[in-house]
């Protein structure tokens, strides 16, 4: 069997051209005579990968010199604890809640300080980012918070809430390099690294040097601290080695085809393929139109019993994990940026097919 079209939410598709170059290294990385999961992150030639994949992704991302770029284990889902952990001065934090991983970074946020929720699209089964114009921000919030892509539901902020000078914190585990950003917006930016940039099991930081504290040596736990991780260089315990890895591979491709503005650009494309045609069709988005994401498309048939059928058939022509969350049901096109613009074009070919078969 061939390569898939691979629509996983995540761990999710990567850059063949990446994965090809894995491969010729795996048993002999530069020479050293042995492979990169084999080898101490001590070790000069590490260090450098290290170095300089920070280089690349500072230059990717236009990145300020008064940030810095750590990479760190536990997932995005330990930064729903770092992040109050790490930011918590008065004890108050305020959310906008656009899905389940914004709701549990908020759940998880509450056991450590006050925290309030002053927007929300929960009403609507998180079908819409919800209006950002007249947030009621507090004025001893030590920040706000925000999922940027919503992998689950298929939406994606278009604009950034003004926050009225408190930092802004943003999870961008679904979004990140698939456009450029200005960093300068944000205090706090963090993002698993599995669904559009590497293998799973590594979390990039990208923090504002002002909001690195030095007090709280007997506060919170050592590896949990932004500044343990930031004077070790990441490398303070054993870093995921592979996935920062694989990580500078990535940021080399992002860099080898014209940088983020590219990305964009063809990101925008396959979107536009997938909308044009779900717009036009008897299939049924779940998503407001202002609010859909160019990441993630869900999207269903007129029954579960339909949609479990198209996931069957889809199988035959090499289109896999194409199944929707349950949160939504249907199906779900996870389209990052490895994913080719021939795979969207199969499965819109697929979809055109299912239609005459079973929904006109």
């Amino acid at each position: 069997m061939g390569r898939v079209y691979n629509f996983s939410a995540g761990p999710a598709v990567l850059p063949l051209d990446c994965l090809l170059e894995c491969q010729r290294e795996l048993l002999d990385y530069d020479g050293t005579g042995m492979s990169i999961i084999e080898m101490s992150h001590r070790t000069k030639t590490f260090e450098g990968i290290v170095e300089e994949a920070k280089k690349d992704l500072k230059e990717l991302l236009n990145i300020p010199d008064n940030y810095k770029i750590v990479f760190v284990q536990g997932g995005a889902t330990l930064q729903f604890s770092c992040v109050p952990l790490n930011l918590m001065k008065n004890k108050k934090a305020d959310y906008i809640l656009t899905g389940e991983f914004s709701e549990k970074a908020y759940n998880e946020a509450k056991r450590y300080g006050d925290c309030a929720i002053i927007a929300s699209s929960k009403d609507k089964n998180y079908s819409y980012i919800p209006d950002l114009s007249n947030l009621k921000i507090r004025e001893d919030a030590d920040y706000v918070y925000i999922c940027d892509n919503n992998t689950i539901y298929g939406t994606k902020y278009k604009e950034y809430p003004n926050t009225l000078g408190k930092p802004l914190v943003a999870d961008m585990s679904s979004s990140f390099l698939s456009q450029p950003i200005d960093v300068s917006k944000f205090g706090v930016i963090f993002a698993g690294v599995q669904k559009n940039v590497g293998p799973s099991g590594l979390v990039i930081l990208i923090i504002r040097e002002d909001l690195i504290r030095d007090d709280l040596e007997f506060t919170v736990p050592t590896l949990l601290k932004w500044k343990t991780q930031v004077d070790a260089d990441s490398m303070y315990n054993t870093p995921n080695t592979f996935s920062i890895y694989m990580c500078s591979k990535v940021f080399k491709w992002l860099k080898s085809i014209g940088g983020l503005e590219e990305m964009e650009k063809r990101n925008k494309e396959k979107a536009k393929i997938l909308y044009d045609y779900l717009d036009n069709s008897k299939y049924i988005s779940t998503v407001e139109k202002s609010s859909r994401s160019i990441m993630n498309v869900p999207f269903k048939t007129k029954s579960p019993t339909l949609d479990e059928l198209f996931i069957k058939e889809a199988k035959k022509y090499n289109i896999v994990s194409i199944k929707g969350h349950r949160k939504v049901g249907g199906m779900r096109a996870s389209i990052y940026n490895a994913m080719p613009i021939s795979g969207v074009e199969a499965l819109v070919d697929f979809m055109k097919k299912f239609e005459k078969e079973y929904l006109l």
